[in-house]
């Protein structure tokens, strides 16, 4: 009886370790390496997660990434916000939870972020505007310099302010976040 115990309790630890081992490869082996920001503004935790993809050369907006057009915002699994209280995304009230953010970037008018309700989605393929929470305009300009890797960040303004900055190849595009 022992015997069959540790042998069911080794199987179980073997099982695991494989697991985290596969999960351990399979995160080296993305093209895009992914990444955690987080911020509190006005009291409020506030973390997104991301995928960041390179531009290798390539022609990033309008080109892998299309005009007027809804983008995951990142790579491989949609871009996910959290916030462990309600803030806003510049004139969009966005609650306590879990959220998709994708983007529609324009050239010729203005860029918007969208905060969509299911937050566990590949990319933007499974996107359903009916589960939109709502959109919110984004200032766009020109970066300093070119960015290689899409980065997200939130920059405090103060303790109570925030910036939600997108960066990537020559543009930046940003929305404030008050508590």
């Amino acid at each position: 009886m022992m015997t069959v115990r540790f042998a069911l309790a080794a199987a179980c630890i073997t099982t695991v370790s494989l697991a985290a081992v596969a999960v351990s490869r399979a995160d080296k082996e993305r093209a895009s390496p992914h990444a955690d920001v987080s911020a509190t503004v006005g009291g409020k935790k506030i973390t997104i997660s991301y995928g960041r993809p390179f531009k290798k050369k390539r022609d990033i907006w309008g080109g892998l990434v299309p005009w007027d057009q809804v983008w995951r915002t990142g790579a491989d699994e949609a871009t996910t916000l959290t916030t462990d209280g309600d803030i806003k995304l510049g004139t969009l009230t966005v609650p306590k939870g879990s959220y998709a953010l994708f983007t529609i970037p324009s050239q010729k008018k203005s860029w918007q972020l969208i905060v969509n309700k299911n937050p566990k989605q590949w990319g933007a393929f499974k996107y359903d505007a009916k589960d939109d929470l709502g959109k919110t305009e984004m200032k766009v300009g020109s970066g300093a310099e070119p960015v290689e890797q899409f980065t997200i960040s939130i920059e405090p303004n103060g303790a109570k302010k925030a910036t939600l900055k997108l960066a990537w190849d020559d543009l930046l595009a940003s929305v404030p976040i008050t508590p």
